[in-house]
């Protein structure tokens, strides 16, 4: 039975969540050059400040990823088969699996996976209601730390894996590969991954996108630090830290950070951490890659690119991989 629109299928969350979150920024935030991981953008609020980004003019990530969801849904379909179940880590509102979805062949279950619930289940309804013949059991999990697919109620012939938006990107490659064999796993022999890479391109292009003019990604950026406060008592300013995302041409990435606009500290967890002017946090990273480093990262994975698909500019594309 299909589980109600309501409900959560399943919870991976730990028990201490709050523990968790403590000890990442107490650990993040001692480090010569303090790092807090993005995963905790992604409570309610920054789920939904996520979503108005996307469809932001600037961030070009979502709609150059749809345009490719529009003309090519259909040949990653063939390439998937039928009877499959797929599994979206990071799901978040679920906006881009219905082109998937469609493009498949009597598809059994489709299974999202996102740390936040309610934003996760607020997002159900209406593809319950485009996909009645698909079993939808959603997993609350952060999917890092890892999940299991659950059962579904109907035979299958394959699992599958759809990672969209370039999530990928947030992993330093090593920690990039480690995933990508980490769901290699998940789907088990004759499984596939469908999944989202952003390229190289002109570094003016890469910083506004992460830069927008409404100030949307500032907020997102600083509801880190409003967590902070709400969730682990930190006691911070969180107006005294400023958003800026540069590129990072070295490391081909992307970094955004949470720049101190004068001496203050940010007492959280019974230590006390100082930053002067002009120091940062570094709260996300967003690698930028070439083919053939897609390609040595899938190696690095155990998997092979089977079939890439680019949108009209060069800007993004979608990667087959299969095992």
């Amino acid at each position: 039975m299909t589980p109600g629109a309501n409900h959560l299928a399943h919870d991976h969350r730990s028990d201490d969540a709050a523990g968790e979150f403590m000890a990442d920024v107490l650990a993040g935030l001692a480090q010569p050059q303090p790092l807090i991981p993005p995963k905790y953008f992604y409570d309610d609020t920054g789920s939904r400040l996520f979503d108005r980004i996307c469809e932001l003019p600037e961030y070009y990530p979502t709609r150059t990823e749809m345009q490719i969801l529009e003309q090519s849904a259909g040949d990653i379909g063939k390439r998937l088969g039928e009877r499959i179940v797929l599994v979206e880590p990071g799901s978040g509102s679920s906006a881009k699996v219905s082109l998937l979805l469609k493009s498949l062949h009597h598809p059994v279950a489709y299974v999202p996976v996102e740390i936040s619930g309610e934003h996760m289940l607020s997002s159900l309804t209406p593809l319950r209601q485009q996909f009645p013949n698909v079993e939808i059991i959603p997993v609350c999990a952060d999917f890092t730390a890892g999940f299991t697919i659950p059962a579904v109620g109907a035979p299958v012939a394959r699992r599958a894996i759809f990672f969209p938006g370039s999530t990928i990107g947030n992993f330093p490659p090593e920690d990039a590969a480690a995933l990508l064999a980490q769901f290699r796993k998940l789907v088990g022999a004759g499984g596939a991954i469908v999944l989202g890479v952003d390229l190289h391109k002109d570094a003016g292009v890469l910083e506004a996108a992460y830069n927008d003019a409404a100030g949307v990604t500032a907020a997102f950026n600083r509801n880190l630090l409003t967590r902070m406060q709400q969730e682990l008592g930190a006691v911070l300013d969180a107006d005294g830290f400023g958003h800026r995302a540069v590129w990072n041409a070295p490391e081909s990435r992307i970094e955004m950070h949470l720049v101190s606009r004068h001496r203050q500290s940010i007492e959280v967890g019974g230590s006390t951490f100082w930053f002067e002017a002009d120091d940062f946090i570094i709260t996300e990273f967003s690698y930028k890659y070439s083919q053939s480093g897609i390609d040595a990262l899938a190696a690095e994975a155990g998997l092979r690119v089977g079939a890439t698909w680019l949108d009209t500019h060069g800007w993004f594309s979608i990667q087959y991989l299969e095992a």
